[in-house]
């Protein structure tokens, strides 16, 4: 069965964005991005950089992590502000938001409906595992169904900002098992966590 992989660039003080939710490695972003950071994702994660950052790069592989990533509404709107209706032309990408009507792009599945329900169907589904983009709120909504968690963690501290899973997430906790881990030299780390099988 595919996963559920929540995959996502967090600061020590685990927050995935700043308070305004705004695109922390934009051009007014506070988020650096070291050169063996960039090297790494494109190397191990190539599928989830963006499109527009693909063709800049010459990034053609197809990865063999994912096939679709899904998001919410407030993340699909850093593209929409950058003028991009679909950063991943290369996954099978689904928004889902209680407030979009249509979809801006006809690539792009809009999901109206309950999140777990639409994952729960996705794991069923063929393919290759599903990458949870974001945000803290879906993520929030996710927890259950979250099968891995992959954290960027980046040698910075923001104080206060948008948490790991949202401003509203249930109280639930649970341990994780370090199935791996990669630390590069300018401070970096990828770790991938699983969730123990409670079978």
């Amino acid at each position: 069965m595919r996963e559920l992989v929540y995959y996502i660039a967090s600061t020590l003080d685990g927050h995935i964005a700043g308070p305004d939710g705004a695109d922390p490695t934009g051009p007014d972003g506070f988020w650096p991005v070291p050169g063996d950071y960039l090297e790494h994702l494109a190397t191990e994660y190539p599928e989830t950089l963006p499109g527009p950052a693909r063709q800049a790069l010459g990034i053609t592989a197809e990865g063999t992590r994912f096939d679709t990533v899904i998001g919410g509404r407030k993340t699909y709107q850093i593209g929409l502000d950058a003028g991009v209706t679909d950063a991943y032309p290369h996954l099978r990408h689904l928004v889902f938001s209680r407030t979009l009507t249509e979809s801006p792009d006809p690539a792009v599945e809009l999901v109206t409906g309950d999140p777990i329900a639409k994952v729960r169907e996705l794991k069923q589904q063929d393919g290759k595992d599903i990458w949870l983009i974001g945000g803290g709120e879906l993520a929030g909504a996710l927890y259950p169904e979250i099968d891995r968690l992959v954290i960027k963690l980046a040698p910075l501290t923001i104080g206060t900002g948008i948490p790991l899973f949202g401003r509203s997430a249930t109280f639930d906790p649970r341990n994780w098992r370090l199935t791996d881990h990669t630390v590069l030299d300018s401070g970096a780390a990828f770790l991938t966590y699983a969730r123990p099988s409670t079978g």
